[in-house]
């Protein structure tokens, strides 16, 4: 019995160029990579802005829940690695824009650093339909 996976790629050309599709939904269960800052050519945006990277992270993130018909309120695990955990919770409160109904769990880790030095903060999230 084969199962079916439904993938979606946020930008082909970069995740062709590193070997990776954004996301995949198997069955209810939706896993989203660790998205990061960047244009759709890959470069990092919003340099030496956390809180904007943020913003940047959770507005990609809800492009690919979207393709899927979700929201928000469908993640339930919500993993961040940063390479400034005061500096990130200092902006985190912004998640509550986001998470309307409940927080899901999760880790946050602080990192000595992500794919390029310019990242600051990458989210991979897990999801339910």
């Amino acid at each position: 019995m084969s199962i079916e996976r439904d993938y979606f790629q946020l930008r082909p050309e970069v995740e062709k160029a590193y070997g990776y599709t954004h996301a995949v939904k198997i069955g209810d269960e939706i896993k989203i990579s660790g998205a990061v800052s960047m244009d759709d050519q890959g470069a990092p945006t919003a340099v030496d802005d956390i809180e904007q990277q943020m913003k940047n992270v959770y507005a990609d993130l809800k492009k690919v829940l979207a393709h899927y018909g979700c929201t928000f309120d469908h993640v339930i695990v919500e993993n961040v690695f940063t390479t400034d955990m005061a500096a990130f919770l200092a902006v985190s409160e912004y998640r509550s824009q986001l998470y309307t109904k409940h927080f899901p769990t999760g880790s946050w880790l602080e990192v000595k650093g992500l794919a390029l030095p310019e990242f600051m903060v990458e989210i991979e999230l897990e999801a339910r339909v």
